[in-house]
């Protein structure tokens, strides 16, 4: 649930902000909602202590639990990662805690927004 309700998140933000083409936007969008992307937005946020204790515990679980496929293009632990941010973002949204859930989002875009020099 948490890779479907950031993938729309990220594209409205894409399509809102007016830097996409139709024929680009899901090239933008891997910018963010990549392995990598999100397992660089888990470790920034364990770094600054955004997460809350129920949401490490749960991006705990979702980083332990076994997937039963092996990544392709990404290493094991990059796809732990990236499997922990999908399992807080989709926690917060079927407990329906949509102001955190927004706060989280808007982290994550604000911060790979960051990392590839565009403005807020």
């Amino acid at each position: 649930m948490g890779d479907a309700v950031f993938e729309q998140i990220v594209r409205k933000h894409l399509i809102h902000s007016g830097r996409v083409k139709p024929n680009t936007l899901h090239k933008e969008a891997t910018h963010y909602v990549s392995a990598k992307a999100q397992a660089t937005i888990v470790r920034e946020m364990l770094n600054t202590g955004f997460l809350t204790e129920e949401e490490e515990a749960v991006l705990r679980r979702g980083r332990n639990a076994k997937s039963g496929t092996v990544p392709k293009n990404t290493d094991v632990q990059t796809y732990h990662y990236s499997s922990a941010f999908e399992a807080v973002v989709g926690s917060l949204y079927l407990s329906e805690q949509e102001e955190r859930l927004q706060e989280v989002l808007q982290f994550a875009i604000d911060f790979i927004d960051g990392q590839k020099g565009e403005k807020k």
